[in-house]
């Protein structure tokens, strides 16, 4: 959802609650999608309740277990993974993206993918939603999970 054509996602959610699910590698770049996300969840009126992770590798299986809680409408995951010289990049990009939809059809509920997936450390700071930044993939996210949530629950509803 970047760039020109993004839709308008602003959505009033009041009482929603959200798992915001981040991993603690880049830390400046994290602070700013954390605090997207964050300022997202506030202006819907969501509230969310957050779990750290060591990395981006770890976010499916903390986001499963929220989803398995039933305490949740909606789950955010937000991570970064920087290219580097080695095939790890693809692995843990890979295992991130699959396990998060994984999540998401296996629970069926709502998850907001927040892991920027860059080839280096500017990509990221332009995405982060700091200062400066171009985008703000934290509230994206948040913002797009709250939407889906929404819509999952308008089906619910008029299926029974």
């Amino acid at each position: 959802m970047s760039g020109a054509g993004a839709p308008d996602l602003s959505v009033d959610v009041s009482g929603a609650r959200v798992a915001l699910v981040t991993a603690s590698w880049h830390q400046q770049v994290m602070d700013g999608l954390i605090g997207g996300a964050r300022a997202a969840a506030v202006a819907a009126g969501a509230h969310v309740e957050e779990f750290a992770v060591p990395g981006s590798f770890e976010l499916p299986v903390v986001a499963a277990e929220c989803a398995v809680s039933g305490r949740f409408d909606a789950i955010v995951a937000l991570g970064v993974v920087i290219r580097g010289g080695t095939p790890h990049f693809e692995y843990v990009c890979s295992a991130a993206t699959e396990g998060l939809v994984r999540v998401a059809q296996d629970y069926r509920i709502a998850v907001g993918f927040g892991v920027l997936t860059c080839d280096n450390e500017q990509q990221a700071l332009d995405r982060a939603g700091l200062p400066g930044s171009q985008e703000d993939k934290g509230a994206e996210a948040m913002a797009s999970a709250l939407n889906t949530a929404r819509t999952l629950a308008s089906l619910r509803e008029s299926n029974t």
